[in-house]
């Protein structure tokens, strides 16, 4: 059986574009498949600065069309589909299930990322989309000029702390420990806005409220204290997992999910890579991300061509 395709990217975030820039260039006939849309997390990410060649910073989205652009420019070919399960991984021709079809290929690049943790207090399903969010850029404006919770210590919850600070009235963020994680410059940028401010040796117990969120009721670890602090919203960074449950059992990975790879992002399945937040010992940083597509595009075109 002849393969449709030369590679199958899974997933259209900086590592899955970075791929397919790379394999098209080789003249590797790609197929990206992407279940929401192009740039992964760069679109609920507002500014970037440390992502080398924009001193002044970029905006994740504006970042996410460009790279896409790139990509599509020298002939990758995109389509909107949930990867459901691979067959016949260990053969010449291996299949990918997306969406109820079926595409054939030489090679696949496993760049699916992951998503953010759900926090697990109840009241958290319940008041979803009516004041319990992951992404402060795609809801803040919703709570303009209205005083909301960030739930979180490292660099994700501060960041987007900082970038809802310009938009609520005031933001508080609830965190377990007496100190941030996040980096230096965050938490110094932080502790510098005027309308930003911390619960400290705080954790949530549970989100409150009638038709929409009300407050979270928080206790304080050191004096045992529970009780509701008022917010208009929630917004949850407590860590990430990566999105490869499609793949248990097929690949070797860590207890969390991610996939182990060799420096060239090579699984110990011929003709599988992985890259980017679904491989173990992701750094999680946008310029990784994009060295690791690189690298998993340059040796699977160097095994297709022997």
């Amino acid at each position: 059986m002849d393969a449709e395709f030369d590679t199958i990217i899974l997933g259209a975030g900086a590592a899955g574009l970075s791929a397919g820039l790379y394999t098209t260039r080789a003249m590797l006939k790609t197929l990206i498949l992407e279940s929401l849309g192009p740039g992964g997390q760069l679109l609920i990410t507002d500014e970037i600065e440390n992502y080398p060649g924009f001193p002044t910073g970029v905006k994740g989205p504006e970042l996410a069309v460009d790279m896409e652009a790139q990509t599509t420019r020298f002939g990758a070919q995109i389509e909107y589909a949930e990867v459901e399960g691979l067959d016949a991984i260990d053969q010449p021709v291996k299949v990918v299930r997306a969406d109820d079809r079926e595409f054939t290929t030489r090679s696949i690049i496993i760049a699916t990322g992951g998503a953010h943790n759900k926090l697990g207090a109840p009241g958290e399903d319940e008041f979803a989309g009516r004041g319990i969010s992951y992404c402060a850029v795609c809801d803040g404006n919703f709570f303009r000029g209205q005083d909301v919770v960030v739930v979180g210590g490292g660099d994700s919850a501060i960041d987007e702390g900082l970038y809802l600070s310009g938009i609520v009235n005031s933001v508080t963020v609830v965190h377990r420990r007496d100190e941030l994680r996040a980096t230096r410059v965050l938490q110094e940028r932080a502790f510098a806005r005027e309308n930003v401010n911390f619960l400290w040796s705080h954790v949530v117990e549970e989100f409150v409220g009638n038709e929409a969120l009300e407050a979270a009721r928080v206790k304080d670890l050191k004096s045992e204290e529970v009780y509701d602090y008022p917010a208009a919203a929630a917004f949850i960074y407590v860590g990430f997992h990566p999105q490869t449950d499609y793949l248990k059992g097929l690949v070797d990975m860590d207890p969390l999910g991610h996939v182990y790879t060799d420096i060239h992002m090579r699984t110990k399945v011929p003709g599988l890579y992985a890259c980017g937040d679904a491989r173990a010992d992701s750094t999680r940083q946008l310029g990784a991300a994009v060295g690791d597509g690189i690298t998993a595009a340059l040796a699977a075109y160097h095994d297709l061509n022997g």
